[in-house]
């Protein structure tokens, strides 16, 4: 994995977080889903590119 997508990746799911959080307090559903879809999108886009990062090793031979 690229640096770039792992940065990309981590800001994706830190704002997902910070969304999600000020749903939480002000209790507003509709924002505190948003945060976790994005939360989810950014752990399954890092969990793809580690499996492509995994495979890429295993052809390698590390």
């Amino acid at each position: 994995m690229g640096l770039g997508d792992k940065i990309s990746n981590a800001a994706e799911k830190a704002g997902g977080a910070a969304k999600e959080k000020v749903g939480d307090a002000t209790d507003n559903r509709d924002l505190q889903a948003e945060g976790q879809a994005d939360k989810l999108s950014g752990s399954a886009k890092q969990a793809g590119e580690n499996v492509k990062d995994a495979g890429k090793n295993f052809k390698d031979g590390v």
